[in-house]
């Protein structure tokens, strides 16, 4: 990686190479990309591959492959499926699982399906809302601006429509998906192959793994039609191939002003390390404990390894000093060019010295915020789920535009579903996770603060998070049923536990995160609007907006790179695999595939390097090829794509992805699912491409 973060300096002063940038649908640079790669993609295809992409609400991608909402997404996107639909006589997450039939299919409890229709620019809009506003008030009049548009559009709850903010404020769009709350899980491999390399190949390549799951959307109790689906490929990707991700990436700070940059890597990042290692540290001693315990936290374990890693790469980049020194050239270069224009000079006065304050005032606020509003004290599921309950009693009865925005009428049906969810709570892990948080807010915030002594009296954090637990009935989904249709007068007279606790401290996480809201949030967003607009003004609109968990489009090819002098390859293959496999995890191929031997071709692709620039929330993308054909699966970077968060660099920067001839491999040899392929297969023949 060293190599890499030593040419962003360069490499950040040229112009955006040819496969750079994650663009809105709207905007796709069609002639840069004819220019590049001989290619110029269509309206018509550009419909049809936005209407195949999926979006899973908790932060994945996926896509439509076939007519019958058969969905395609990786296996650590839905691993919370599968662990919830697990026990331990049926431990589907080290097993696998396949429904041969579609009553077999099982309902993912906490996954929802979006699908985006429609996208209108409601800028003038919010521009016109919040004109000559500052501060709170800013914020404030943008929020309820926010929560009417998206409750005019949500116009029952097969629609979900959300407002998102693009460069910064620069532009907001509203985004209209089509919205599927039922979602099956029709097939996922072992864990232990999807993870395959396990944490040290995280972030890595060559890789093996077999990160692939396929799920189904429903609507009223039968599959649900999904006409514009990407169909299979009947060639699959070979190196140099210009290949297209289409997915949602998750955020990106490419525009980010030097203070924000410097925040992140001075205080943000090394806070939140240090608490991902501690937890870390937790979750390995407790899972130890037992196969059950063992069985029960692997997932979590897994995700928090996966953070780690992936925010150490955020650090290590920012912490290289030609990062900050191109960005703080790009930046003067800004307001030089502002200085040189009256109008924005004033319509962007004193914009970047509010931005510094407002973060000094953060880094002194941000321990009090996120041990009491945000997760770090209170990690537990029941906890969460408490807190909702006593939040959307207090919140439901005053107006839509009133409310916290997690709790507006657009958003009720996907929090009903969260409430309502008919998924195990292993109580044994929850009690650990708050014990855990609550004995750190202890230790961050001191044990003779107010707050402090208001959450523990004269508990051990493990006293209080066991009798809490133990105590609560919250588990159990009529007792959860019960206090969300009774509103605010059947939560005021619980007795349940973590319901009174939840309301105990509501009042001080509800009180800082005002003060957040008002002195902080408020005051980088309004900033952000301005300065974006600034750079709008004076660079023009051909670049992309930084990542929002936006429905974003990428070209590039199919290419290894040079690492240190030595070719990496762009494709791996079941040869390699197999050659991997050492009979000891995290490098022990599962039965399945020891079995299936030599029924693939050691040549079949597996997996492979692309130069899509992608970043956290593109897993389960679509790969797909000039015809719109899916060609791939990605699932992972490489760790030269962990500075992707703030630049793109195009020697290093590589996507990781499950070839698709893989895919289809070992669905039909090793695990026998022709059910899927057959559906693949007929899905594949019936389509014509779109017009080129």
């Amino acid at each position: 990686m060293d190599r890499a973060l030593l040419a962003l300096g360069l490499l950040m002063s040229l112009p955006a190479a040819a496969d750079e940038g994650m663009w809105t649908y709207d905007a796709f640079p069609v002639e840069s990309v004819n220019k590049a790669h001989g290619f110029t993609p269509t309206q018509a295809w550009l419909d049809k591959v936005r209407l195949g992409s999926v979006r899973l609400a908790g932060g994945c991608s996926a896509s439509f492959v076939s007519p019958d909402g058969l969905v395609m997404t990786n296996h650590h996107c839905v691993r919370g499926c599968i662990e919830d639909l697990s026990s331990p006589k049926e431990d589907l997450l080290s097993r696998g699982f396949q429904a041969r039939t579609p009553a077999e299919e099982r309902r993912c409890p906490k996954v929802e399906a979006n699908q985006l229709v429609k996208m209108t620019d409601v800028t003038e809009r919010m521009n016109g809302a919040t004109k000559g506003l500052t501060g709170a008030a800013f914020n404030t009049a943008l929020k309820k601006e926010m929560s009417a548009v998206e409750s005019a559009c949500a116009t029952s709850t097969d629609v979900r429509c959300d407002v998102v903010t693009l460069f910064n404020g620069g532009k907001y769009h509203l985004y209209e998906y089509r919205r599927f709350q039922d979602v099956r899980l029709a097939f996922a491999p072992e864990f232990s192959m999807a993870a395959f390399g396990g944490d040290p190949d995280n972030f890595h390549f060559p890789r093996f793994g077999y990160d692939v799951a396929f799920l189904r959307v429903w609507k009223d109790d039968a599959p649900a039609k999904s006409p514009d689906y990407l169909p299979w490929a009947k060639q699959g990707a070979k190196d140099g191939d210009l290949v297209f991700v289409s997915g949602h990436p998750g955020g990106t700070e490419r525009k980010a002003t030097v203070a924000e940059l410097e925040f992140q890597r001075d205080v943000n990042l090394p806070y939140t390390l240090l608490q991902l290692s501690e937890l870390r540290g937790k979750l390995k001693e407790y899972s130890s404990g037992s196969p059950e315990r063992y069985r029960t936290t692997r997932s979590r374990l897994r995700g928090v390894e996966n953070g780690l890693k992936a925010l150490r790469g955020r650090h290590q980049a920012l912490a290289d000093p030609s990062l900050l020194a191109r960005k703080r050239e790009d930046e003067a270069e800004l307001r030089k060019r502002v200085e040189a224009n009256a109008t924005v000079k004033a319509a962007t006065a004193g914009a970047w010295e509010e931005t510094a304050k407002a973060l000094d005032a953060y880094r002194r606020m941000m321990p009090e915020y996120r041990m009491k509003e945000g997760t770090d004290a209170f990690s537990s599921e029941l906890f969460s789920l408490a807190r909702h309950l006593v939040r959307i009693a207090d919140e439901q009865p005053k107006a839509n535009a009133e409310r916290l925005r997690e709790y507006t009428d657009a958003q009720l049906p996907s929090l009903r579903q969260n409430l309502l969810r008919a998924a195990p709570i292993t109580l044994e892990l929850d009690e650990a996770v708050l014990a855990f948080g609550l004995g750190r807010l202890r230790e961050t915030l001191g044990a003779d603060d107010p707050f402090v002594r208001q959450v523990l009296g004269a508990e051990a954090p493990e006293a209080l998070a066991r009798s809490l637990v133990r105590g609560t009935k919250l588990g159990d989904v009529k007792t959860r049923q019960a206090l969300l249709d009774g509103g605010k007068a059947a939560v005021d007279a619980s007795k349940d536990p973590m319901v009174l606790f939840a309301r105990k401290v509501d009042a001080e996480a509800r009180a800082v995160r005002k003060r957040y809201e008002d002195t902080v949030e408020a005051v980088l967003k309004r900033n952000g609007e301005r300065l974006a607009k600034a750079h709008l003004a004076v660079f023009g609109t051909s670049g992309y907006p930084d990542a929002t968990f936006t429905l974003r489009l990428n070209a590039g090819q199919v290419k290894g790179w040079d690492e240190n002098g030595r070719a990496v390859p762009a494709l791996t293959t079941f040869g390699g695999a197999y050659a991997r496999h050492t009979g000891k995890d995290p490098f022990k191929l599962p039965d399945t595939w020891m079995k299936a031997k030599g029924k693939v071709p050691d040549a079949t692709p597996l997996d492979m390097a692309t130069t899509n620039d992608i970043i956290g929330g593109n897993s389960g993308s679509p790969v797909v090829d000039r015809e719109g054909r899916v060609v791939g699966l990605i699932f992972d970077g490489n760790l030269h794509s962990l500075g992707g968060r703030y630049a793109y660099v195009p020697e290093t920067n590589r996507a990781v992805a499950v070839h698709g001839d893989g895919i289809l491999a070992a669905l039909e040899h090793v695990y026998g699912a022709t059910r899927v392929v057959k559906e693949l297969r007929a899905a594949s023949e019936l389509a014509t491409p779109p017009a080129r």
